[in-house]
């Protein structure tokens, strides 16, 4: 694996040593470049947490994947440059059904610069654009929008806030225990396959643009939201190939077919 191809395929020039500058460019072009989304299973191309694999998909491939897709490779990559990075694991809150995912739901990264700590998501899709500063109960106000971080007996929850210092949605819950990607391996396989998980259920991806407009297109819809701004074109199937490729620079493998159904609430409640 190539780190002069991994920046190019990000778009990212400039030092590569660890320092906080650097984290926050590599993560925003990150963002900017690498699509977030469920293609894969709709291409049927089964998805196994290998590095070399992943780094053959999203830097050889440009293509998109989810968090353990993206947030493993930008781990490696952060680790290589020097960054003391480490995989820890969160819990998803569904914004369909409402309820928490299981255990290992969701993979983010922690990364410890100069005493300070920071939370890194690549591999998201809607929240925060720059590094978060492990510090509970404050708010840190970015492009992206006011997030929020809490903690209570252990666990860390972060929050998205339309309005500053008013209780908003939560995103997701962590803990700080570090996790290898091995240990994510039974989640990728229920991502890939649960009525319960976004993934299977919504043939979708999603990219943040330097402009501030997010694209995403799922099942047959093309969406774009900027602020409260928010605009949507139905799809036929037949168009959809030439809109990932135009739209998010994808090219697909393989018979691809689109997907919009209803996501199951999981069987017991939180």
């Amino acid at each position: 694996m190539d780190v002069s191809q991994y920046l190019i395929r990000i778009g990212y020039q400039g030092p590569a040593q660890p320092s906080l500058e650097t984290l926050r460019r590599l993560h925003l072009c990150h963002l900017f470049s690498v699509p977030f989304g469920s293609l894969s299973i709709h291409c049927k191309e089964p998805i196994t947490l290998e590095l070399p694999l992943l780094y053959d998909k999203i830097v050889r491939r440009h293509r998109g994947g989810f968090c353990y897709e993206l947030n493993g490779l930008f781990l490696w990559l952060l680790q290589t440059l020097g960054f003391e990075a480490k995989a820890v694991a969160g819990r998803v809150r569904n914004r369909f059904t409402g309820h928490y995912g299981p255990p290992l739901d969701h993979m983010v990264i922690w990364v410890q610069l100069d005493g300070r700590s920071f939370l890194c998501d690549v591999g998201f899709g809607e929240a925060f654009q720059e590094p978060l500063e492990l510090i509970p109960n404050t708010e840190q106000v970015q492009e992206g929008g006011v997030f929020w971080l809490g903690m209570k007996e252990g666990v860390w929850i972060l929050e998205r806030r339309e309005v500053p210092g008013k209780e908003g949605r939560p995103l997701y819950q962590f803990t700080l225990e570090e996790k290898k990607l091995d240990d994510f391996a039974d989640m990728c396989i229920y991502h890939q396959t649960s009525p319960s998980s976004i993934f299977p259920c919504k043939s979708f991806c999603s990219l943040q643009k330097e402009d501030g407009t997010r694209l995403t297109y799922m099942g047959w819809r093309l969406i774009s939201t900027s602020g409260e701004k928010r605009t949507e074109t139905v799809l036929q199937s037949s168009e959809i190939p030439a809109v990932l490729r135009e739209k998010f620079k994808i090219e697909l493998e393989g018979n691809f077919e689109p997907k919009d159904e209803e996501i199951l609430p999981p069987p017991e409640e939180d």
